[in-house]
């Protein structure tokens, strides 16, 4: 299944196990942004060894390439790398978002590090093509297989469309959101009003750094708000670093994007809580949605 329309960007993947492999991928797509009309320097943000392979075999193209170390870029949750993007392309793409990225996610770290973390890195390279829909970017998503492994890859084709496995944003992440969430344990807490100050408090007595638990109240509270009415108290469990909170809503949200699109300054709600929190897990039902909240 695919999207219906054509969209201005240009998100496609390339799959190598070798160095060789790395530079017959990126190098004609760098040489396609540098010669395209009208375009800033293009982005190689990748592990740092592969940015010195390619400055060698660039040689004097080198100078106008723009080369970011991956660890620099993939700092933490999905939401972050939509919004470390979308604040890239914002500030330094062409008219239009007109700009080449080389995106080599970093799999030794966060993305690689579990099976919940490769499905939030799956959920954002899906959704990425309906955020950046309306942008004219060119995206090269690099997956080396020595450092991905093959049910990575293989989940990682359904979300870029130039693969013949591709599938509907929409329906790839339903699939994600299909999977029910362990239930709370049996000595969860209730908490009837989760204000900051109250989550706050209940986090810093669970281990939690003092700055760690503000940033944590704070996210409830603003998910609390955009999902008012809550239907019952809010759960809150898990010892530091791993501070959970589930909150009941009486509606659904029906949006797969729900905090991953910037809002209005004065109404931050899920957007702040999935860059603050580590996992933001939503599941609507017929009654309502289930929003879980964990710190880390």
């Amino acid at each position: 299944m695919t999207t219906g329309q054509p969209t201005p960007f240009d998100h496609r993947m390339a799959v190598f196990g070798t160095d060789d492999g790395f530079l017959a991928a990126a190098l004609p797509f760098l040489r396609e942004g540098l010669a395209a009309p009208g375009e800033p320097p293009p982005v190689a943000i990748a592990d740092p060894r592969n940015l010195e392979l390619l400055r060698d075999a660039l040689g004097g193209d080198a100078k106008d390439v723009t080369c970011v170390p991956h660890t620099d870029w993939y700092t933490g949750s999905a939401a972050n790398a939509v919004a470390q993007a979308g604040s890239y392309v914002t500030a330094h793409a062409g008219p239009g978002g007109r700009i080449h990225l080389l995106m080599e996610p970093v799999w030794s770290g966060r993305a690689g590090r579990s099976a919940r973390e490769t499905t939030e890195w799956i959920r954002y390279e899906a959704l990425a093509n309906l955020l950046f829909a309306p942008m004219a970017t060119t995206a090269l998503c690099a997956y080396d297989t020595r450092t991905a492994g093959p049910a990575v890859v293989a989940a990682a084709r359904r979300a870029h469309p130039d693969t013949d496995v591709y599938q509907d944003p929409l329906r790839l992440t339903a699939e994600l959101d299909a999977v029910p969430l362990p239930l709370p344990p049996a000595g969860a807490q209730p908490c009837a009003e989760p204000h900051a100050a109250a989550v706050r408090a209940w986090a810093e007595a669970r281990g939690l750094p003092a700055a760690d638990a503000e940033l944590f109240g704070a996210a409830v509270a603003e998910t609390a708000a955009a999902l008012a009415p809550l239907d019952g108290p809010a759960l809150l469990w898990g010892e530091a670093p791993a501070c959970v909170c589930e909150l009941r809503s009486a509606r659904r949200l029906d949006d797969p994007l729900a905090g991953f699109v910037p809002p209005p300054a004065d109404d931050p709600g899920l957007w702040y809580a999935r860059q603050v929190c580590a996992y933001v897990d939503i599941r609507d039902d017929t009654e309502g949605a289930t929003v879980r909240l964990q710190y880390a």
